[in-house]
């Protein structure tokens, strides 16, 4: 038979939808011609696979070929299909046997000898080949990343010799294990190195809990950042799934997914310089952004007065909806974008208004001004902000006091974490509607005060919604069946910027 159908996936986005080739043999002059709305990459592939099949020894149909990639519609890019088109014409051409292609879909680069090279978006294509039933042949470089997915039948192969023997019968192909290996403790910075700080350890500590939005700002010096990138070392472990939604982000985009990094949170901590683009995602095939490789984990953003506020601005929809869809003319790609967003940022241009003690070389309307490059609706987003004091030369020099460690808080965090999931099935920070009012019930007494508050600080609806869902995971961390005036309180008391911004209206 001169016609054989060989499975294999596009990407788009973090998803794979199935491409099927089509190839087939016919009689005329010598010809090799691909379609399908291939890219340029992929039309490259007629050189690559003749070169691969005459160095590997198979003979080159001297015939017609034309190789069809279906659906004609969905644009197809890069070197994956350079291994299902090869396998393609040897099982056109009756070198391998087709019955056994239905079994099997196939992804890889071919080099010009024949081997494989690796290719990107391997998760992907891994889970949705697993969902479809089939088994998966891979470039071995891409083998231990694929085998992250359970159930998935991932067979590893560097050359194109190793398939066709695997198709033949004459030998058998890697099967790589589908159950992913537990891997080490990561080794995040031990919250026990910052000395003071204790109302920022607190923020970190009830922001891990209920995975809410976290504002640090102060004076230069007082260990903002340094706070920062202790807080992926105390939020709850990764399960499987979120494991593979941060994973396949990596697996698409430039970088790369590396098996080491398998259940570990992401920190990204993009500079102030950085685009739209980098921050967000996008480009004339779209790739994700910051806030999608912080899937899962964590986006610091240092010096938050210094980005460009267009670009703060594109952060507002993917913090409430936890994705960011990418629209070009040609293609529309959406990215999970599911972050715990920290900011950390200076008072004033000189960084010391408002600290007691320090003469500000800032007057108030250059002070208005630094801080109106942060807009009312971005700054809302934020369930907690702090201001992070200079710390004592004392509390410096002290090294007797023990400091509370990052194992004993995540173990906190944790059992905090797990009862919010266990009552509503999701994060307290993503509590809405009928949750809120499910779980978050106060007593008339409470309601009167957190109403009082709220009129006189002059807080959003948002806000009030904020409070307490922050309230709630304050109640959690006490192992707190219900909410009551202290966790009010307490929530209230991390509305620093509000206060900040009373004192500088009153200046």
């Amino acid at each position: 038979m001169s016609l054989a159908i060989v499975h294999s996936r596009a990407s788009v986005g973090v998803i794979a939808p199935q491409v099927d080739i089509e190839v087939h043999l016919a009689a005329g002059l010598p010809a090799f011609s691909i379609v399908g709305l291939p890219e340029a990459s992929v039309r490259e592939a007629r050189e690559r696979v003749r070169s691969a099949l005459l160095n590997a020894r198979f003979e080159f149909p001297a015939k017609r070929i034309t190789v069809n990639l279906a659906p004609a519609d969905l644009p197809k890019e890069g070197g994956r299909f350079d291994l299902p088109i090869a396998i393609g014409i040897l099982a056109a051409s009756g070198q391998i046997p087709l019955d056994a292609l239905s079994r099997y879909e196939f992804a890889g680069e071919l080099a010009l000898d024949g081997s494989l090279r690796k290719i990107t978006g391997a998760i992907p294509l891994a889970i949705a080949s697993e969902q479809a039933g089939r088994a998966l042949i891979l470039p071995i470089h891409n083998a231990a990343e694929a085998a992250k997915v359970d159930n998935c039948r991932v067979l590893a192969a560097d050359h194109l010799l190793q398939v066709c023997a695997g198709l033949n019968g004459q030998q058998s192909l890697q099967l790589m294990d589908s159950t992913p290996a537990e891997t080490a403790t990561p080794n995040y910075p031990d919250m026990a190195d910052v000395k003071g700080q204790h109302q920022a350890k607190r923020a970190l500590e009830i922001a891990a809990a209920g995975n809410h939005h976290l504002l640090l700002f102060g004076p230069p010096g007082t260990g903002k950042s340094m706070l920062a990138s202790r807080l992926p070392g105390i939020l709850p472990p990764m399960d499987q799934q979120q494991a593979l939604e941060s994973s396949a982000v990596y697996s698409v985009s430039s970088q790369g997914f590396k098996p080491a990094q398998w259940r570990q949170r992401p920190f990204r901590a993009p500079h102030h310089s950085c685009s739209a683009i980098a921050l967000v995602g996008g480009g004339s095939q779209p790739k994700p952004g910051e806030i999608s490789l912080a899937h899962r984990g964590v986006l610091f953003l240092d010096e938050l007065t210094e980005y460009d506020r267009k670009v703060l601005e594109m952060l507002r929809e993917p913090l409430e909806t936890g994705h960011v869809t990418i629209s070009r003319a040609a293609r529309q790609a959406e990215f999970p974008a599911r972050f715990q967003l920290i900011g950390a940022m200076n008072p004033s241009p000189c960084g010391t208004w408002g600290v007691p003690g320090v003469q500000s070389r800032s007057t108030p309307d250059q002070v208005r001004r630094y801080l109106s490059k942060l807009s009312g609706p971005f700054i809302d987003r934020f369930d907690l902000t702090v201001d992070v004091p200079r710390v004592s030369p004392a509390e410096l020099a002290d090294i007797d006091t023990p400091q509370i460690d990052t194992a004993t808080i995540a173990a906190k965090v944790a059992t905090a974490h797990q009862q919010a999931l266990a009552r509503q099935g999701c994060a307290n920070a993503q509590l809405g509607g009928k949750q809120l009012d499910q779980h978050c019930r106060l007593t008339s007494e409470d309601n009167r005060f957190l109403g009082m508050a709220i009129d006189k600080l002059g807080l959003s609806a948002r806000a009030y919604h904020r409070v307490l869902r922050v309230a709630r995971t304050i109640a959690d961390l006490e192992q707190a069946p219900n909410i009551h005036g202290g966790h009010l309180s307490e929530a209230l008391g991390f509305r620093a910027f509000d206060r900040l911004l009373a004192r500088l209206a009153a200046a």
